[in-house]
């Protein structure tokens, strides 16, 4: 009989407000993924593990903030997920971050649990003090993916045979989007990239010393999946639901001249009036799709937009329009 690996749950950086709580995450066999190993094969062996998942499925779990306990279910891909009011305020940090800690059932769990059975998360509650959001793509525009090469080959190398610590930031954006952040303002950090890839771009922004902020992700949908498709594709969705969450806050958008991130945009800017502060699109080598972006945005009057080849061009805009204060 093959052994079992012990338990886990993953819990995602999610965003809230103090009156409804949003916290999500997924329960998962641990694999033993060490993200700082080298050499190809560990590489292969990590990368196989992210889509192979083993998924903990309608399991009971406790999820326990300041001494209040909340009891639900994992559904039938292990994800959690607690999105509901709430009727008193908890404390958060100086950031606005929430910290609650999660638990399978000890009395209805019977498989072995990493370590001990407590896993932390955080949830975002935005300070009264911000003065704006930011909402930032992650692919090509703070990391370089090579979602514009052809079949998309540089994704597959760069996401399977590249360890986080190998992978660099595009020149100045931890910069940048610090000075953006300044303590209180909150960044959200929005990706087509699945759930599966979760801890790998969280231990890449943490060792590239970004703002600590929700990561948000797409699932993993297969040929099988009998789930429901959701309404809106997946940058849509995420974007909008931030806006409406949080309607008194104007946000900073970041993208690249790749793909859709343009379109998407200028989509949010006619469905948000008087929301968005700025655009900055990141330029790609790519003349054909920079041909299109220019043509865009060639007569646009609406808001600052700026297409840029460096983090030291956004940063001077930024401070010209205020954005950035130090």
């Amino acid at each position: 009989m093959l052994k079992k690996d012990p338990l886990q749950i993953i819990p995602f950086l999610t965003y809230g407000t103090s009156e409804h709580l949003y916290l999500r995450g997924r329960a998962l066999e641990d694999e033993d993924i060490d993200l700082s190993k080298k050499g190809w094969f560990s590489l292969l062996v990590n990368s196989w593990k992210r889509f192979e998942t083993d998924e903990i499925r309608n399991t009971a779990i406790t999820i326990k903030i300041q001494e209040n306990l909340f009891n639900l279910k994992t559904d039938a891909e292990g994800y959690y997920l607690y999105d509901s009011p709430i009727s008193k305020e908890f404390k958060t940090d100086i950031e606005g971050w929430l910290d609650y800690s999660v638990s399978y059932n000890a009395l209805t769990i019977k498989r072995k649990i990493q370590q001990e059975n407590v896993f932390k998360g955080k949830m975002l509650v935005p300070s009264q003090e911000a003065q704006f959001g930011v909402i930032s793509d992650i692919d090509d525009t703070i990391l370089h993916t090579g979602v514009t090469s052809r079949l998309k080959w540089r994704v597959i190398v760069n996401t399977l045979f590249k360890t986080p610590l190998k992978r660099k930031a595009l020149d100045g954006t931890a910069e940048f989007y610090d000075l953006l952040h300044n303590t209180v303002n909150p960044i959200f950090y929005v990706s087509n990239s699945p759930w599966n890839l979760y801890r790998y771009l969280e231990f890449f922004l943490k060792s590239n010393k970004f703002p600590k902020g929700p990561i948000l992700l797409r699932d993993f949908r297969t040929p099988f999946d009998k789930t429901p498709k959701p309404e809106l594709a997946h940058k849509y969705q995420e974007v909008f639901n931030i806006l409406e969450t949080y309607p008194s806050l104007k946000f900073i958008l970041i993208g690249d001249c790749g793909e859709k991130d343009a379109d998407i945009y200028l989509d949010v800017v006619e469905k948000f009036p008087n929301r968005i502060a700025a655009i900055y699109l990141r330029s790609v080598n790519d003349k054909k799709r920079m041909k299109r972006i220019n043509r865009l945005f060639k007569d646009y009057r609406k808001l600052p937009v700026l297409i840029v080849d460096n983090s030291t061009e956004a940063i001077k805009h930024a401070r010209a329009n205020g954005f950035i204060t130090m």
